[in-house]
């Protein structure tokens, strides 16, 4: 019998503060329940299946990389094991095991921070199109997945639903205001610098990722979740060429498909088969070994 993904977290006498393409939000008071489902989302639009244990990787390696970055930027994290968790959550201690994360309450920032350091996505279309990206001027000739000169930070526009939108630093700047839009700028950098490096030595390329952040009292914390094979594109190095598409381990295996499909990329997603689904998995289990050094194990 196939696994069953999580696609809805219901806490029945815990406020509901948010509902996202992938994670809920809960209120606790002081803190904030952060829950990880198995739902997907390709081109801003949620599928109508989940990729079973999906959320509970989610949640493993965005701890890993919140204990691995913590020197260079604070984060929102606090509590993962359910053994620790308030009286108020023991009876959903089975849904949430792997999969929800107690965090500090931010106020955060209305953009996303991508860097990309790899020439892909949406980067690479705006590249053949106009020789830049979001703005940026690159050299000519650049092929599809090449290494760029040096990475680049292009801000997008934050939805919980609908369209995420690349906008310049200046737009940023307008957003957020010219010294904070420099201080995410400066961090989201050397966030990918060592998230780059370690990932290197696993012989993986972080082609590109996006961050998120929060303010409380003015200080700036990494929020959400890190370099996961939904924020990112891992590709496995020993197989990398430029002027092609590149095996990942991330949610690109399902793009790639529905690109394929004759979807028009408007509600409703057509189905994704059972072989998808379970390549999917597959390939986040993979990710998530490489990265944390230890085989997945669901909770």
């Amino acid at each position: 019998m196939a696994e069953q993904a999580l696609t809805r977290i219901e806490l029945e006498g815990i406020p509901r503060i948010q509902s996202g393409k992938v994670r809920e939000l809960f209120d606790l008071g002081d803190r904030l329940l952060l829950v990880a489902t198995d739902r997907i989302s390709a081109f801003d639009i949620v599928l109508g299946e989940g990729i079973p244990h999906k959320g509970e990787i989610l949640t493993g390696l965005s701890e890993f990389w919140f204990r691995e970055t913590e020197t260079i930027c604070p984060n929102h994290f606090q509590q993962h094991s359910t053994t620790r968790w308030p009286r108020t959550l023991e009876n959903y201690e089975k849904q949430l095991r792997n999969r929800a994360m107690i965090v500090r309450k931010t106020k955060p920032l209305p953009i996303e921070c991508v860097v990309r350091g790899y020439l892909a996505g949406s980067g690479w279309k705006d590249y053949r199109r106009t020789g830049k990206v979001c703005g940026l001027k690159l050299p000519a000739g650049l092929q599809m997945s090449a290494e760029l000169p040096r990475p680049l930070f292009t801000p997008a526009t934050k939805a919980a639903t609908g369209h995420d939108e690349n906008i310049s630093f200046e737009q940023a700047s307008r957003l957020i205001g010219e010294d904070l839009a420099n201080r995410v700028k400066q961090l989201s950098l050397r966030l990918y610098d060592h998230a780059r490096d370690l990932a290197r030595k696993r012989q993986i390329i972080i082609a590109d990722t996006k961050f998120e952040f929060g303010l409380i009292d003015g200080e700036l914390l990494l929020i959400d979740e890190a370099l996961t094979p939904d924020s990112s594109r891992f590709w496995p190095a020993a197989d990398w060429s430029p002027g092609r598409p590149q095996e990942s381990f991330d949610k690109q295996f399902i793009r790639d498909y529905l690109e394929s499909s004759d979807w028009n990329k408007v509600p409703p997603a057509p189905r994704l088969p059972r072989e998808i689904i379970e390549q999917t998995c597959s390939r986040y289990q993979e990710a998530y070994r490489i990265f944390t050094g230890k085989p997945f194990s669901p909770g």
